[in-house]
């Protein structure tokens, strides 16, 4: 249970905010590689964080990310014509580049400067992994490319996807880090979605409904692992990353490929909801890259503006008969949107005042807890370093492994949660 001001601290990540501040020292994913696909391509607006901006991709293919609004009469410059390396407000003409430099104002003489006295607010992007990432926080901490695995592999082993999801960023970052739900939730699914099915662990997440937590510390953030009974005097332990200030990595089963994701605030009631896949010693198969696009394992099928098709609007196509068979436990199809659905439920930010917390969710309770320390000390230090940030902390994997039931995890498994190229993954 956290305190009011506590549960405001971690949910609010706007312009000036404590966690605002924090999210905008890392490299977050912003948009697909397929929205700004070809220079000069249409612009896109892009809300993150509680602002809301314009990104284009210029005549030379350059990224820029700027303040969606012309800063002579405030018009979207989202009707902008984009040409010969720049935005051109269609109202009077105002031009402006991938910096947010005004270029020319075709009503004043080029010789008065008065284009130099002009700029709109910018962030700097790099495309990497097909992701377009964006950096949002003071230009001299701007850290290393992001190092994660899923977008430094080559392209052909790895699919990314996002949505949007109507809830705070925390109460969906919080679901990825709690393995408990997985045998209720998802028990229906395990042995039929392709992205998931055939794997040992199956068997051992419908098993056994009270797994044990044990939350490490790491440098980046947290190893959330979660214990089950298998046979043979050992134990089925699923261990998830979670790297600050948003990322998580849930462990794999058999041979398919590894997933994720971010939840990158929109604002403080809306986030996008990021997912991944990648197999890190193959390239994806078809049917493999076809399931994903077709919303199995983590994906969700959406619409063009990545609203996905089961919402809040139509009950998320809930089916009571299904539930009640057991084919989906909860009644909604697809484990993506059957997570997205109950986290949505509990309201736009949910209030953590009222809730009962118990040893499953020891995972949620430390992530708080690093996620406000780390905030306040960003807050009293600009110049604190956040967990998180060095491309080392980001090389990790997630693992399901069988241990015998003397042995701690974080010791046996240790050479598993490092991200080795070409390195099978750890899995069950």
């Amino acid at each position: 249970m956290l305190k009011k001001e506590q549960n405001d601290l971690v949910t609010q990540t706007g312009p000036g905010s404590a966690m605002g501040n924090l999210f905008r020292r890392f490299w977050l994913p912003a948009l697909l590689s397929e929205e700004l696909p070809a220079p000069d391509c249409a612009p896109v607006r892009l809300e993150l964080m509680s602002e809301k901006l314009l990104a284009f991709r210029d005549s030379s293919g350059q990224l820029g990310l700027i303040d969606e609004f012309c800063a002579h009469r405030g018009v979207s410059l989202w009707f902008g014509r984009n040409e010969e390396n720049g935005i051109r407000c269609p109202y009077h003409g105002w031009k402006y580049n991938v910096k947010g430099n005004c270029v020319e104002v075709p009503s004043e003489d080029a010789q008065s400067g008065y284009c130099e006295k002009v700029k709109l607010k910018s962030y700097p992007m790099v495309e990497q992994g097909g992701v377009i990432w964006v950096y949002m926080g003071p230009a001299d901490k701007q850290p290393a490319l992001p190092a994660w695995e899923f977008c430094t592999v080559k392209l052909e082993q790895t699919y990314t996807s996002k949505r949007l999801q109507d809830c705070n960023w925390l109460q969906a970052m919080e679901g990825g880090i709690d393995s408990s739900h997985v045998s209720f939730l998802h028990g229906g699914s395990l042995n039929s979605d392709p992205l998931f099915k055939g794997s040992k662990g199956n068997q051992y997440n419908q098993s056994d409904f009270k797994p044990v937590f044990e939350v490490v510390d790491t440098d980046g953030g947290l190893f959330v692992g979660a214990r089950r009974n298998a046979e043979d005097d050992q134990y089925y332990w699923r261990v998830t990353p979670w790297i600050m200030p948003t990322f998580t990595m849930v462990a794999p089963r058999a041979d398919h490929p590894l997933h994720g994701h971010f939840w990158v605030p929109i604002d403080d009631t809306r986030c996008w909801a990021w997912s991944f896949d990648y197999h890190p010693t193959r390239a994806l198969s078809k049917e493999e890259r076809q399931a994903m696009i077709e919303g199995h394992g983590v994906h969700v099928v959406v619409d063009k503006n990545y609203v996905p098709l089961q919402n809040k609007t139509n009950d998320y196509l809930m089916d009571r008969d299904a539930q009640r068979s057991g084919i989906y436990y909860s009644g909604i199809k697809g484990i993506g949107m059957q997570d997205a659905s109950l986290q949505e439920s509990m309201g736009p930010i949910q209030d953590r005042t009222k809730e009962n917390l118990v040893s499953t969710d020891n995972g949620i309770i430390m992530a708080r807890q690093r996620l406000m320390k780390a905030a306040k000390a960003l807050q009293a230090d600009p110049n604190f370093d956040p967990p998180g940030l060095l491309p080392e902390q980001q090389k990790v994997r997630s693992v399901a492994v069988l241990l015998k039931r003397d042995l701690q995890y974080k010791d046996a498994a240790k050479e598993h949660f490092k991200a080795v190229p070409g390195k099978p993954h750890a899995t069950v």
